[in-house]
């Protein structure tokens, strides 16, 4: 098959041990992202499968019409909305996805909340720059650590920020919030509470149509004048706008970030960017090499077991 691989940022996929699958196949691979359905049609024209890195591209019912030779997608990770799942199926283009443990994103979540707490980064540029000492930071140890949504991501949260002395506390929908408790931990009584109480609000939600714009400015209003918010989920989550302002408003006082209404960001075009109190990296949360090994493994994975007749982890 001709399989095409686009969104390789960090020109590693050839270099991963799992590219070996592929060795039967014709691949061709792209660092960059294109967007617009004329761009993407002629990426893909020759390919028989696609292997979608994440949500970086949007597969349309406009554009598949273009893509006659397609036969597979296969997904790194869960599919979401990215895909249009009815055409696909009226095509007869099959469909797979896979999972991984989490375990990288809920490390850089961790990070992320160190960093910003000890306000590491500016101090790194302060010593680069001949200066010494500027901030007085804060430990993690004590604080109320709020993750809103209990999935893989947020229990391992909860778990880690344990471990270095927080207080988790959980918010979300009564199947999330009872499965905290039966993990013995706090659940907040409302949105209202959680958000106030916490020096520390990690996002940890699937963006759907339910989720979307869930976290409002009403919400962020709430928070402590020396709190922070971490979002390594889904920059659609908070209402459009609202953190930027939210933010040169004090409440909360500090943020890191690590996803983007449109990705990639390119020539620092984010507002975000421009905020002495927001620490932004670049949707580098399942980024790293085991994460990889396993997101691609059973991408390809499925790409072979369709070619011998035995197709699995199917969503369409």
């Amino acid at each position: 098959m001709h399989i095409v691989i686009s969104d390789d940022h960090q020109d590693c996929i050839r270099k991963l041990a799992c590219f070996d699958k592929l060795s039967a196949h014709t691949v061709s691979i792209f660092n960059d992202t294109v967007s617009g359905t004329d761009a993407l049609a002629e990426r893909f024209k020759d390919a028989d499968a696609i292997v979608l890195i994440r949500e970086r591209t949007v597969i349309t019912k406009e554009l598949l019409d273009r893509l006659p030779k397609l036969k597979v997608i296969s997904q790194t990770g869960k599919i979401a909305s990215h895909v249009d799942l009815e055409a696909c199926k009226a095509k007869g283009i099959v469909v797979m996805d896979g999972r991984g443990s989490g375990a990288a994103t809920a490390e850089l979540n961790l990070l992320l909340i160190l960093a910003a707490l000890r306000r590491l980064v500016e101090e790194v540029a302060r010593l680069k720059n001949g200066q010494w000492q500027g901030y007085l930071g804060d430990q993690l140890s004590g604080k109320v650590l709020g993750v809103y949504g209990f999935g893989r991501i947020g229990k391992q949260i909860c778990h880690l920020g344990k471990a270095f002395g927080a207080k988790p506390l959980v918010w979300g929908r009564e199947t999330s919030l009872k499965k905290a408790q039966e993990d013995g931990f706090a659940t907040a009584t409302s949105k209202e509470e959680f958000f106030s109480a916490s020096d520390i609000v990690c996002l940890q939600l699937r963006l759907n149509e339910e989720t979307r714009h869930i976290v409002t400015a009403q919400d962020l209003a709430l928070m402590k004048p020396t709190s922070l918010l971490v979002n390594a989920s889904r920059a659609e989550l908070i209402e459009e706008g609202a953190l930027e302002t939210a933010l040169k408003k004090g409440r909360p006082a500090y943020a890191a970030v690590d996803t983007y209404e449109s990705e990639p960001v390119l020539g620092a075009n984010h507002p975000l960017l421009n905020l002495p109190n927001c620490l932004c990296t670049p949707h580098i949360g399942f980024v790293e090499r085991d994460n990889y090994e396993a997101y691609f493994g059973i991408a390809f994975d499925n790409i072979n077991a369709y070619v011998s007749g035995s197709p699995q982890n199917c969503v369409s």
